[in-house]
Order: C-alpha cells, then sequence, then structure tokens
C-alpha cells in the first residue's frame, strides 16, 4: 500500500467542524438553474476561435456578447458571499506573477490557502475507494455556501431558466463555493450530491460539467477534477471551476492528432506535444453526449487500472484534457527531490495545466519557468506508460465509432464483443 501525507484543503467551513449536520437541502427548494439537454451544442470549432487567430498571445478575455445568464449568476451570487465574509481569505489580494519565457506560466502567492491542520494519510494506489458517510462529504456544507442546484430542464417549452425558490430532485446536481479559493468564482459542482457517489468518473456525471461549462459560455471560466492519487482530497464526486482572465499553458500547447471520428461532425483526440506533462485533449464535435461517452469511458478504464488522472474542461466545453499522473506515486516512492516536496505544493488539474499556486512566499520570490517545467516533468507518466494510455483511449474510440455505425443498421440488436486492455 502507497500513502503519502498532506494537508487536506479545507473547501467548506463545516469541513473542521466534528458536528455531523445535514445541512445541504435546508428545505423542499432552493434556487434553480435549469439548463436544456441538446446533443448539438457546437459554440466554437477550436481555440483559434476563442482566443483570435494567435493562439498564443492573445489573452483569455470574457465574450464579448452580453454573459449568459448561468454567467452572470454564479458571478454574482460568488460575490453575495464575499460579501457576506464565508470565504477564508480575500482571494483578491494574492499576488499573481506571469513567469518569464514562452509557455506563460503563471505563478500565485496563496498564503491564505495554507492550512495549520495536522498532516493526513491519504492512500495514493487505489484511484477508486468507497464512499465513507463518516467523513466530510457535500451534503454536511453550510446552508449558506450553497450558490444554487443546476439541473437539465424537463419542459423545453418552458423558457424560464433560473427560480429563486425552485423544486429539486431527490439528488440535485449542487453547486457550492469553495472557501478556500484559488481564483475569483471558485465553486465545486456536485451531481447528484444525494447519492453518496465517490470521486469516480463517468459518461453520466461528466456531461453535466460539459453542459456546465456550455451554459457559462466564457473562456475564462474552466471546470477541473481530479481523481484520487492526482490530489483529490475528498471522497464524495465533484468537480472545481474558477475564472481566470489568461490563458493556461496546457491550453497554448501544440497539439498532434491522433484519432478522428469518421463522422461529419465527430470528435477528435489529440496528444498534446512539448509540454512537460504527456497530456490527451478531446477536441468535441457536434454532439456534447458524444464528447461525454467517449471521455467518460476513457476515465473508466484509468480508474479500473488504478491510474491517477486529472480532466481540465476548457474552451466552453469544447475541449477537454485528460492528463494521467505519477507524483503522488512517486512522492510514496521516495523518488521526488526534497526541494520539490518542500514546496508543498500539489500537483492538481490547476497547477499541472500550469497555474502554480504557491503557499511560501520565498518560493514565489524565486519561481522560474525553469522550476515549473522541472516540477511538472515529475508529474508526467513516462512515455511508456503514456503510450499505453494513449492506446487504450484510442481503442475506446476506435470501438465506439464501430458501435455508432452498427446501430445505424436496421438489425443492430446492442452490443459489441471488443476487449479493450490497458
Amino acid at each position: 500500500m502507497l500513502t503519502i501525507q498532506r494537508v487536506p484543503t479545507i473547501v467548506s467551513i463545516n469541513q473542521t467542524s466534528s458536528g455531523d449536520a445535514n445541512s445541504s437541502l435546508p428545505g423542499a427548494t432552493l434556487p434553480v438553474y435549469r439548463y436544456v439537454k441538446a446533443d448539438a451544442r457546437q459554440i466554437f470549432s477550436g481555440p483559434e476561435d476563442v482566443f483570435g487567430s494567435n493562439v498564443n498571445s492573445t489573452p483569455c478575455s470574457p465574450p464579448e456578447e452580453k454573459p449568459t445568464r448561468l454567467d452572470e449568476i454564479i458571478q454574482h451570487e460568488w460575490q453575495e458571499r464575499e460579501k457576506k465574509n464565508l470565504f477564508r481569505y480575500n482571494v483578491a489580494e494574492s499576488e499573481s506573477k506571469l513567469l518569464q519565457g514562452p509557455s506563460g506560466y503563471i505563478a500565485q502567492l496563496n498564503e491564505g490557502r495554507h492550512s495549520k491542520k495536522r498532516p493526513t494519510e491519504f492512500r495514493v494506489d487505489e484511484v477508486l475507494q468507497p464512499y465513507d458517510p463518516k467523513k466530510f462529504n457535500f451534503t454536511k456544507v453550510d446552508s449558506e455556501e450553497i450558490l444554487f442546484a443546476f439541473e437539465e430542464k424537463s419542459d423545453e417549452v418552458d423558457s424560464e431558466s433560473y427560480l429563486e425558490n425552485g423544486p429539486t430532485g431527490e439528488s440535485p446536481n449542487l453547486v457550492v463555493i469553495n472557501v478556500s479559493p484559488i481564483e475569483y468564482g471558485h465553486i465545486l459542482l456536485v451531481p447528484k450530491v444525494k447519492s453518496q457517489i465517490p470521486q469516480r468518473i463517468d459518461p453520466e456525471n461528466l456531461v453535466v460539467a460539459l453542459h456546465m461549462a456550455v451554459e457559462v459560455n466564457n473562456p475564462c471560466f474552466r471546470l477541473g477534477y481530479n481523481s484520487f492519487g492526482a490530489f483529490a482530497s475528498i471522497n464524495h464526486l465533484h468537480f472545481q471551476a474558477y475564472y481566470l482572465d489568461a490563458q493556461f499553458p496546457i491550453e497554448r500547447a501544440e497539439t498532434r492528432k491522433i484519432f478522428e471520428s469518421g463522422k461529419k461532425g465527430g470528435y477528435g483526440i489529440s496528444e498534446v506535444v512539448k509540454y512537460p506533462v504527456r497530456t490527451l485533449v478531446y477536441e468535441a464535435g457536434d454532439s456534447l453526449k458524444e464528447l461525454a461517452d467517449v471521455v467518460g469511458e476513457a476515465c473508466i478504464r484509468l480508474q479500473n487500472s488504478n491510474i491517477p488522472f486529472n480532466i481540465l474542461i476548457s474552451d466552453c466545453g469544447t475541449r477537454v484534457f485528460l492528463i494521467p499522473q505519477c507524483y503522488a506515486e512517486k512522492q510514496a516512492r521516495g523518488e521526488v527531490e526534497q526541494e520539490l516536496l518542500d514546496t508543498q505544493v500539489n500537483p492538481a488539474v490547476w497547477e499541472i495545466s500550469g497555474h502554480i499556486v504557491l503557499k511560501r512566499r520565498k518560493d514565489y520570490n524565486t519561481a522560474t519557468e525553469e522550476f515549473a517545467e522541472k516540477f511538472l516533468a515529475e508529474v508526467s507518466l513516462s512515455e511508456s506508460r503514456f503510450s499505453e494510455v494513449k492506446k487504450m483511449c484510442k481503442n475506446v474510440a476506435e470501438r465506439a465509432e464501430v458501435e455508432s455505425s452498427l446501430k445505424e443498421q436496421p438489425n443492430y440488436r446492442g452490443g459489441l464483443d471488443l476487449e479493450i486492455v490497458l
């Protein structure tokens, strides 16, 4: 068994409480944002459409057109919680700088995110771990931390997308603040909060996160996911999200196509090149569900193979970065340099994407692009291990293509006897 000691991030004021409050659903109704579930949601055809013709020089900026309703709601409700002093610190006071060099790494000094809690032992060689209702989970967040429920609209004729007091199902998709924010608007999306789902990805919950990215429709808003072994600390299914008015270095990196759907309007898969962490990126076609299915199935394979990973959803839901990693495994085996361990940086999705959150001023003052790339190189799978993951992801996509083609045949009865081995 491989374990590491680290201090878990405090995401809720109730996380440090010994009580067993269950306050996520204070009543029969909550504010509810209702989205339309649709297959064809093609907003941008690629990063050039989001950032301009020169991807490597144009910073992220909010859309010129009027913000979407969901974009406005998230920002307004987050600011209201800020006025109520629900956050552990004022994230606007955190210092940030662009590290000199072509890659555009961003360093942030966030001393407030440091916790004085004692380190906790985390198992890092078991990506899928059983849900434990006795531990902190998102049914225990304070009611004031809840922003709204994010639910599929049942009646497409009904044009009202936001209800101040709307009915929710038995287990709504909940949106709450992160009381230890990294950036403005830092929130958590908790699919089916009452269903006791551990931290694991499948197509059904991934598509909820994709719909949120589409509905916000702001390229500065990204969602992220950390598996166990890739620096998730709470074993209750959740995604993170925040606004950053700059491109992540991973978004700027060159890519090389490794798979392209044969269908018109289909998705593609590329390998990120010239980046310290070996990464795959899925590029959406016309179907959000198809994208969720193929990425979600690849995640299931990684989970079943005990390969930790992170996900970054960017470009308004049109690109999904799948990032397998092994930093915690190396740390548990004593294979990481003490100099890197002393920084106490946990390479979760934001750090891996190039937004390096530092807790000590001396690390911030001396941070360089060379340091960032040395650190991230420790996160990456070896070339041979990554090749196995890449092969598996291509096989999943090819299998999906065959099954999709068979479904169009009049005598199709379901099922496909193809073995995919990682």
